[in-house]
């Protein structure tokens, strides 16, 4: 799926997860992320969502919504000279996205069991809005 048919308020997740992991100084990878989090279709819409993965909750729901959120997205294009520059990074809207389960830990690198390991035994659900509310003020 592109980049824009995630959620806006599940940009929150990825950010959170970002932060959380860079405080801890983990090295954040997709496979640790889906471990914690599975996307899902919000039924006709063309959404994409993410749900915390039951009994491994990480961060809180995100609802609330800011303003001037669009100004704080990143427009990305290849230039002349690397033609090739996103390849495999999908600018397009994909009509059926692919939804993956969670990941499981027997499927993961040691390195990302480790970090899925150490995230769990904090035993707390983070609250996004705190997380993301200093990134997100930064330069206001």
């Amino acid at each position: 799926m592109a980049p824009v048919q995630l959620h806006p308020n599940n940009w929150a997740f990825v950010w959170g997860f970002s932060i959380l992991c860079t405080q801890f100084g983990l090295l954040p990878s997709v496979e640790v992320f889906l471990y914690f989090f599975e996307a899902k279709h919000l039924g006709c819409q063309l959404w994409v969502s993410f749900n915390g993965v039951v009994g491994r909750a990480l961060l809180s729901l995100f609802q609330q919504s800011y303003k001037g959120l669009k100004g704080k997205f990143l427009n990305i294009r290849c230039n002349k000279k690397d033609l090739t520059l996103l390849d495999g990074f999908p600018l397009y809207w994909t009509k059926k996205p692919n939804f993956q389960s969670a990941w499981h830990l027997e499927d993961m690198f040691q390195r990302d069991q480790e970090v899925c390991h150490f995230l769990s035994s904090l035993k707390v659900v983070f609250y996004t809005t705190t997380l993301i509310s200093p990134e997100f003020s930064q330069g206001d």
